[in-house]
């Protein structure tokens, strides 16, 4: 095992990892902004160094300065977590090639399946299903045309690079393919940094289902079972679960091997997750693999135990798994929500200021990721995501309610957050069926996100939490309350004037 390692990081998943390193005995080095100095998880490390101004492009995406932190402070190898430099395959190999062990996947792999179209060629050569489409990018809108006429309508435009719904385009009509390729590209090109773009025919009404692998240096590689991540927005996921109501034992099973056999073919060590689209008919097909660990990584922990960042810990310090295909049972249903400091009555426009407040809720199967405390400063400069909030249950009926008891129980101020919408989630008649897939939650966003309807009896009760907690707060503080607007979202205020004053 390691000695030390650095946290190539900020926020809730450095936090996660810095935990994973003190457990196992291991020296935790944080890496942080100016914007960072006074983060929890600059606190919680045993050592930290400032690597440059706020922006990330002058601080977490900078490779060489990490690396030099790293070296410097004696680190013996370097944990990317997921977004900034986590899947850079030059990132990946410049540890590497500074003698010390990156904490992922080798580069190779990463370049395997960080291009889609790279890892679509791959898959076809390994027989794993993918949805009909190209698997060389495309030169231009004319030739997107002539291939979509090919596929038939819809169909989707997909940046080669990247990810998160980064370049993506629905295309449903002959007169629409040459302003969604340009836009395509256009996206594509500003956040990876490259403008490559591929076709694929559009699948209608399917569900996002992934599947977690882990595989270490001596050939053994295990799934971990699936998660549901159909509740999503621009292609952004906002809720996931685990299992998923659509997916057998059997299918489970066929869906694991195949993404066990796609890892196997891409060289693959380390925790991954290959992504699948689920259609109506029970077919699934292969969209891409993250090379990395994922934001939703808890919910699978949760219900088979297994503690996935200790895993790539041991594995990439050269430990075989210490568990079989056939060890892997997964118990109970885990629901995650992703807090972020959005507004969703405002279209979810980000919101930043500091938090003023913070209660987190607790009791049996509540699990809190956070990366705030009360005095934190949300700006614009990374990503919205605060913390995640997991619960475990016996089954899905009970972990629904949990989860809406958690929301109800979480009380944050001085930031919009979007703690309202998910507990509009949880009541949502056909979410709690199970009745959702990629499109679910665009066509219920408006009701979803209203100010219309009746408040139920918990949600008042949580925003007269909230109003005591601000009042608290105000007092401390000498009266001053502070908040990114003057009155708040509308169905804040609605809820204050009318339903609590």
């Amino acid at each position: 095992m390691f000695d030390s390692v650095l946290i190539a990081n900020r926020g809730e998943i450095a936090l996660r990892i810095i935990r994973g390193c003190r457990e196992l005995g291991v020296r935790s080095i944080a890496v942080y902004s100016d914007a960072d100095a006074g983060a929890p998880h600059v606190r919680a490390a045993d050592a930290a160094v400032n690597i440059g101004p706020p922006p990330s492009s002058q601080s977490y995406l900078l490779g060489d300065r990490i690396i030099e932190a790293a070296l410097r402070e004696g680190a013996q190898g370097v944990h990317p977590g997921y977004g900034f430099l986590s899947e850079r395959e030059w990132f990946a190999r410049a540890v590497r090639d500074a003698g010390l062990v990156f904490i992922g996947p080798p580069a190779e792999a990463i370049a395997a399946m960080g291009s889609k179209t790279a890892a679509r060629t791959l898959a076809v050569a390994h027989n794993v299903p993918v949805v009909p489409g190209t698997t060389e990018s495309i030169a231009d809108a004319k030739r997107a045309a002539e291939i979509a006429a090919e596929f038939g309508y819809p169909v989707l435009l997909k940046a080669a690079a990247g990810g998160g719904g980064k370049g993506m385009r629905v295309v449903r009509e002959p007169s629409e393919i040459a302003s969604s390729f340009d836009a395509a590209r256009r996206e594509a090109k500003n956040a990876f940094g490259d403008d490559a773009v591929y076709l694929e025919k559009y699948i209608e009404g399917p569900r996002h289902v992934e599947i977690q692998l882990i595989a270490d240096m001596h050939g053994n590689a295990v799934h971990l079972g699936e998660r549901e991540c159909s509740v999503q927005r621009r292609h952004q996921k906002m809720i996931e679960e685990a299992p998923s109501v659509a997916v057998s034992p059997e299918l489970r099973a066929e869906m694991g091997a195949t993404a066990v056999r796609a890892a196997k073919a891409a060289g693959y060590v380390n925790a991954g997750t290959c992504e699948f689209l689920l259609d109506r008919d029970g077919k699934f097909y292969f969209l891409e693999m993250n090379t990395r660990l994922q934001v939703e990584h808890p919910v699978t922990e949760l219900v088979t135990g297994i503690d996935l960042v200790q895993w790539q810990l041991r594995v990439a310090s050269g430990e075989p798994l210490g568990f079989t295909q056939a060890d892997i049972a997964p118990k109970g249903w885990a629901i995650e929500c992703r807090i972020t400091s959005e507004d969703p009555a405002n279209d979810f426009l980000p919101s930043t200021g500091r938090v003023s407040f913070l209660h987190l809720p607790s009791g049996p199967g509540v699990r809190w990721d956070g990366g705030i405390e009360i005095g934190s400063e949300v700006s614009l400069h990374y990503d919205p995501m605060l913390a995640k909030l997991i619960v475990q249950a016996p089954n899905r009926a009970l972990a629904v309610e949990r989860m809406h008891r958690a929301l109800t129980e979480l009380v944050v101020t001085g930031i919009e957050t979007s703690r309202e919408f998910h507990l509009r989630v949880m009541e949502d008649a056909e979410f709690r069926a199970g009745a959702i897939e990629i499109q679910w939650l665009e066509r219920r966003l408006a009701s979803l996100t209203s100010d219309s309807g009746t408040e139920d009896g918990s949600r008042l009760a949580a925003l007269a939490g909230a109003l005591m907690a601000e009042s608290e707060a105000g007092a401390r503080s000498g009266g001053a309350i502070v908040s990114t607007t003057d009155s708040g979202s509308a169905w804040q205020r609605a809820a204050r004037l009318e339903s609590i004053r």
